[in-house]
């Protein structure tokens, strides 16, 4: 693998990626942010030597550098999941090269179904810490001990520091930001009534399907992390109704002012 982030970089690098100061992954109907930036260079996954392809209709499928608030920062728009197919080293693979390349920070984005019901669609969650439900750990393979610590300590996952100013940048700006525990499945199918039940027992407030991988990833590469997460649906198991991937789309695409908001400021800060 580290051959393989070598050659990663290096073509990136050759495409004008130079020495990015933050990481961004942008997650479902999340992807007006680069709307904000000056782009100096962009390349779709499918022409990175070693990099996934987006298989998601609705995910870009884009590495993308430029300027944002004052900073360089490389943004993934559009993110790779275990329901499609691919590897948890895979899935992580951006975020050791995002590294590789020179950021300091990391900034997460998702769609998530509020497993707290005082959690409505439209709402944002900063995520204080999270469950791993998908089965795996991005750092069980052979060879993890060369690209950082095998043992990662998870005891404060997402970054103390980064997480107080994103709630004093959202107090400021009246945006009403929720703080709680993700819960990260394999999908792609939606949630039982049970699971919703089950969910909330062992201390979910939210549930999607991403985002775990790259913080533990993040963590192994000491790497600063915060993430947020839309509230897109609401998983009450005693009034559950259907839920079309086109409503959560649409959901995401409308709280995301307000994500945008908190990063762009967030980035100006550090």
């Amino acid at each position: 693998m580290i051959k393989r982030i070598q050659e990663t970089t290096d073509y990136l690098i050759e495409k004008g990626f130079d020495s990015p100061e933050v990481g961004i992954i942008l997650g479902t109907g999340l992807g007006q942010l680069v709307d904000e930036i000056e782009i100096l260079a962009e390349v779709s996954y499918n022409h990175i030597p070693s990099f996934p392809t987006a298989t998601v209709e609705f995910h870009k499928g884009k590495l993308i550098f430029g300027n944002l608030a004052g900073k360089k920062v490389v943004v993934m728009q559009g993110r790779f999941h275990l329901y499609e197919g691919y590897t948890l080293q895979d899935v992580t693979y951006p975020v050791r090269i995002m590294e590789k390349l020179g950021i300091k920070k990391l900034l997460v984005s998702n769609a998530s179904g509020s497993i707290n019901l005082d959690f409505k669609k439209g709402e944002l969650m900063l995520i204080d810490d999270h469950i791993n439900l998908q089965g795996g750990s991005p750092l069980a393979f052979l060879g993890v001990e060369h690209l950082g610590e095998r043992f990662v300590d998870m005891s404060a996952p997402y970054n103390t520091e980064m997480n107080q100013n994103i709630e004093a940048i959202a107090k400021n700006n009246n945006i009403k930001l929720h703080k709680g525990v993700y819960a990260s499945v394999l999908g792609p199918q939606l949630e039982t009534r049970a699971e919703y039940r089950y969910l909330k027992l062992i201390g979910a407030d939210a549930v999607g399907m991403s985002t775990v991988p790259e913080v533990i990833v993040a963590n192994h590469l000491n790497l600063p992390v915060s993430a947020i997460s839309v509230i897109t649906d609401e998983g009450d198991p005693d009034n559950l109704k259907p839920v079309e991937i086109s409503e959560i789309i649409a959901m995401a695409h409308k709280a995301e002012p307000q994500l945008i908001t908190i990063f762009k400021e967030l980035i100006a800060q550090l």
